[in-house]
């Protein structure tokens, strides 16, 4: 898959000019990008960053689609999930929690330096992790 490919999933059904203000780059840059011209390391990473996307997803489809800090290790949040409250955590609980702290992660990595939460940015963050199952590891 090319980097034209993977930036075209990234965006999913975002509209160019949105994706284009949320990475904060110019709207035919990243035109320019979808008809496959590769951006620099610089212009990657700010791609990568601002798209929740791992750099290295976005520049060689290898590893996670999403930054390690948003990926929630489910059976450890049940687990402390149990300890704490004492009591077990049915299947439809932890899917919540876990778009909870997915969220929380996604806002806590995006939060602006004058304190702007992108509410929207993480609604879309949740519906693309939706669609998205990855797949469970061993740790």
């Amino acid at each position: 898959m090319s980097f034209a490919a993977r930036l075209a999933e990234l965006i999913g059904e975002e509209s160019i000019s949105g994706f284009a203000r949320r990475v904060d780059l110019n709207e035919a840059l990243i035109r320019k990008y979808l008809k496959g011209s590769e951006p620099g390391l610089l212009k990657a990473n700010q791609i990568a960053m601002r798209a929740n996307c791992s750099l290295e997803y976005l520049s060689t489809g290898c590893g996670y689609l999403y930054r390690q800090a948003e990926v929630v290790d489910a059976e450890a949040l049940k687990m402390s999930y149990e300890e704490v409250m004492n009591k077990p955590i049915t299947d439809s609980e932890l899917e919540k929690l876990v778009a909870m702290v997915s969220g929380y992660q996604f806002l806590r990595s995006h939060k602006r330096p004058d304190g702007f939460l992108d509410q929207d940015g993480m609604r879309q963050f949740l519906n693309l992790a939706k669609q998205v199952t990855p797949e469970k590891s061993g740790n």
